[in-house]
């Protein structure tokens, strides 16, 4: 691989630090590349005018959006603007964690049309939900257990796709809100028999919002897997469980109808709890 756009959506999100170590590690390879950033109409100016450093960066562009057009529509974006054959979707809050991130890519074989690098999590304080949730996670995340079931796995925080392939198979722009676009994405690639290599390359996670900001988040991301849950079906373990639990629906939402202020109380405090946490979302689900 020798031709590679960098692409990274941001809303509200100040991403010079990590557009600066790609660059240099960029630069340092016997690659043809660039790195295009796309602002998806943030409402936090101070951290647009701070992400114009980035234009003075080579071979780097940011590209300010008027207005939000979504999770899906941004990326799509940034595709459609690329110069380069091999696509590297990246989220804004991610660090770069290894020297050698981006050559492992460049030696990576053309014939692997999509592959997803995988996410390490770092700097976990316990009394942060989204850092114990994803801490928690991170064993099902390894580049193994990723390919025993590749499509429901691939994640747009660190994704290089061949151009071609993306644009053939954009990112449904229905999704607009948290959550699931990148979920659907391997669905279709699955349909369309794209093969996805899942490899040890990680990107870091490793700054988190607070846990008030992920429980918002997380009740956006289940209306978004409600409102897609016919097309999600086998792609979402929640789907799966809820619809065990088909029999048991009313006792489900009277529960979370009765109990949901502590939840929150204790979910948003210094000591949150992930059974807690998993049993409201199963509950806030079942009472959409």
């Amino acid at each position: 691989m020798k031709h590679l756009s960098i692409l990274i959506p941001t809303y509200n999100d100040v991403c010079v630090t990590l557009v600066q170590t790609l660059q240099q590690q960029a630069s340092a390879l016997d690659l043809t590349y660039e790195i295009l950033v796309a602002d998806d109409g943030s409402k936090d100016k101070q951290a647009v005018v701070a992400n114009r450093a980035i234009n003075q960066l080579p071979h780097c562009r940011l590209l300010e959006q008027p207005q939000n057009v979504g999770r899906a529509a941004i990326r799509n974006f940034l595709a459609q603007q690329a110069q380069h054959e091999w696509l590297l979707f990246i989220d804004s809050d991610m660090v770069v964690c290894r020297n050698d991130f981006l050559r492992q890519y460049a030696e990576t074989s053309s014939r692997q049309l999509v592959v997803d690098g995988g996410v390490v999590i770092h700097g976990v304080t316990h009394d942060n939900l989204r850092a114990t949730y994803e801490e928690a996670a991170e064993q099902q995340h390894t580049a193994d257990k990723r390919q025993q079931k590749p499509y429901q796995h691939i994640h747009t925080a660190n994704l290089l796709v061949n151009r071609a392939v993306l644009l053939q198979h954009p990112f449904d722009e229905r999704f607009r809100y948290y959550g699931y676009e990148d979920v659907l994405l391997g669905k279709q690639f699955c349909a369309a028999g794209i093969a996805i290599s899942h490899i040890d390359n990680p990107m870091s996670f490793e700054v988190f919002e607070t846990n008030a900001q992920f429980l918002s988040k997380t009740e956006e991301g289940l209306r978004t897997l409600h409102q897609f849950r016919d097309e999600l079906q086998g792609y979402s373990s929640l789907l799966a469980l809820s619809g065990r639990l088909r029999a048991v629906a009313p006792l489900v939402r009277l529960w979370h109808r009765l109990n949901k202020k502590w939840e929150r109380r204790l979910l948003t405090s210094s000591h949150p709890n992930l059974l807690v946490f998993n049993l409201y979302r199963l509950g806030y689900f079942m009472s959409l």
